[in-house]
């Protein structure tokens, strides 16, 4: 199959030009999505009388039996072919005989392939929200069970005030929900239509683009066909919201990491989700999400790449643009994975919540709580504060913990302490006290909890 554009030129493609500006390695990936936007416009074509009815029948046998092939696999893809939508004519010429070349009537493979990005990327938008929902339950089911668990929280990776370990899971739902808004939120960008824009400047041919829009269950086109060829906006918001959604995903690696560790032992991870050392015997390393904090890197660099690519371009298409794939398509790929393998990592992993109970019993994560009880007694915070700094460093200075300290020992700080401070101490007094909205106490736990579930549900 001679190339399209070849009559213009008297000497063959050198076959490393051949190499170098071939997409057909990585476009592949966009076949069904090529042949879905092919049917659509070959249906439009012969609605609209600009090629014979049963021309568009043939060609839409056609398209159907070459896609039938490649779901089985039986389809092999040419470089000197150039990219996805030359193979599939090819197959389809192959298939048809000539009447094929009418298929790329009043379109260009500038608006073809933009179509198929769109294509692909609503429905890959599409899956990964129902995967972001998946690690959200998972989260939500472990909260559940853990809706009486101590821990410290932390400011400055320092134990600052006793939480509830539902709380802190909780924390990273509602993140993930944010991704989730953001992800259903691009939809709106990514469901526009550029097929019919042409290369550049439309057609010249009566085209209905409102059809092609409905066939393909487009909400909008664009209306200006320079835009409709050389925007990928669409593709660096998707980046950029993985992006934001990969540091939730290392923030909670991280987390996870430490937690699993020695000096923590507030969780351990199960078995299948780590693997061992091939020196030290007794080693359970977290490659799982060390790796999920590591890829994190990779979605980075994709949007990086993708801005640099697109930063000094003048319009409308270049073959730059054919640097926007690889990216999307590793992204896509590396929030699937991801997010596929955190939500069993997270339902598997046992809670240690007598370590945590430990922890927050053996800290000065409580003073904060003394300073509160001074203040219901009237003493200014900021002298309070000051007040119990001293105590904390008494406690220190004689190895004692706050719930150690003596009430005679308290009352030489001030005649306001009384035999109610050491319920005040509680760890789990500590918790429930923080009953404000969104707070860690129980009460308002249970109640973002159900929140948690309505929003799963889509209630309002």
């Amino acid at each position: 199959m001679k190339k399209l554009w070849g009559g213009r030129f008297t000497k063959e493609t050198n076959k490393l030009v051949d190499e170098f500006t071939s997409s057909i390695h990585f476009d592949q990936r966009l076949a069904l999505e090529d042949i879905e936007g092919s049917l659509a416009h070959v249906q439009m074509l012969g609605e609209c009388g600009i090629i014979p009815a049963e021309d568009a029948d043939a060609i839409i046998i056609g398209l159907e039996k070459i896609e039938k092939k490649i779901i089985e696999g039986k389809v092999e893809f040419a470089v000197e072919h150039e990219d996805i939508h030359m193979n599939i004519e090819k197959m389809l010429h192959d298939e048809i005989g000539p009447v094929a070349g009418k298929l790329h009537t009043g379109r260009s493979r500038n608006d073809q392939v933009a179509t198929d990005m769109h294509l692909y990327l609503r429905r890959k938008t599409t899956e990964i929200i129902k995967l972001v929902e998946e690690v959200q339950k998972a989260i939500v089911r472990q909260a559940e069970e853990n809706v009486d668990t101590l821990m410290p929280g932390y400011t400055h990776l320092q134990r600052a005030q006793p939480i509830l370990f539902a709380h802190h899971l909780l924390a990273y739902f509602w993140m993930l929900e944010r991704d989730k808004e953001r992800l259903e939120d691009s939809l709106k960008r990514i469901n526009w239509l550029p097929l019919g824009a042409g290369a550049l400047a439309g057609t010249t041919f009566p085209i209905n683009r409102e059809r092609t829009a409905e066939l393909l269950h487009f909400d909008k086109m664009y209306p200006n066909s320079l835009d409709a060829v050389s925007d990928r906006d669409f593709i660096l918001e998707f980046i950029s919201i993985g992006s934001i959604l990969m540091t939730h995903i290392s923030r909670l690696s991280e987390e996870i990491i430490l937690w699993s560790s020695q000096e923590f032992q507030f969780i351990e991870l199960d078995d299948s989700f780590c693997t061992g050392s091939s020196i030290m015997p007794q080693k359970k390393n977290p490659d799982v999400p060390e790796l999920l904090r590591g890829k994190t890197g990779r979605v980075y660099g994709n949007l990086i790449g993708l801005l640099t690519v697109l930063k000094g371009l003048p319009l409308a298409y270049n073959k730059d643009m054919q640097e926007d794939k690889e990216g999307m398509f590793d992204t896509v790929e590396t929030l699937e994975g991801s997010l596929s393998l955190l939500a069993p990592m997270i339902d598997s992993m046992t809670v240690n919540q007598d370590k945590m109970y430990a922890a927050v019993s053996q800290d000065f994560s409580n003073a904060t709580d003394i300073a509160d009880y001074l203040v219901t007694k009237g003493l200014p915070f900021r002298q309070a504060h000051e007040l119990i700094g001293k105590i904390v460093l008494f406690a220190i200075e004689h190895q004692k913990f706050l719930l150690d300290v003596t009430l005679e020992e308290y009352k030489s700080f001030s005649p306001l302490f009384g035999d109610d401070i050491y319920a005040v101490l509680q760890p789990k007094h500590v918790v429930d006290a923080r009953n404000s909205y969104g707070g860690t106490g129980k009460q308002q736990v249970l109640i973002q909890l159900q929140l948690a579930y309505d929003n799963l549900n889509h209630k309002e």
